[in-house]
């Protein structure tokens, strides 16, 4: 518990963003795991649930080069079942975004090719129309 405090104290640029983003208060998870249980996406993922939750308190930002990321499908079973009430897809949204101001600047749709347009996950597409009207 004392990590916790500890991590809520320091000054994580990575958590801070993702917290600014997401709205969600990442630090009051406790490591339960009950989200990593209730996801049905956990097996495709390289990391679970619980541990993007901890590597975004530890500002870890490997996780933006994740493919976990794009696998959370925003079906809410975590926030659902959630003791502290804190809503993981929007977190792993707020990581897709970061990812995506990272590694591409501006994003025109009607400059995509019609083979991108089917290769790219419809969250990416969905995140980086999202990063324009911020």
């Amino acid at each position: 518990m004392s990590e916790i405090i500890k991590i809520a104290n320091s000054s994580n640029a990575f958590l801070e963003e993702v917290e600014k983003i997401s709205g969600e208060k990442v630090t009051k998870c406790i490591q339960c795991g009950i989200c990593s249980a209730s996801c049905p996406m956990a097996d495709g993922m390289d990391h679970t649930p619980s541990q993007i939750m901890y590597l975004v308190q530890m500002d870890q930002e490997k996780l933006i080069g994740s493919d976990t990321i794009w696998r959370c499908s925003a079906c809410l079973s975590c926030k659902a079942r959630c003791p502290r009430g804190i809503d993981l897809a929007k977190v792993a949204e707020a990581v897709r975004e970061i990812n995506l101001r990272n590694t591409v600047d501006h994003l025109k749709l009607d400059h995509l090719t019609p083979e991108e347009l089917e290769d790219l996950p419809t969250i990416a597409l969905v995140a980086a129309c999202r990063k324009l009207t911020n």
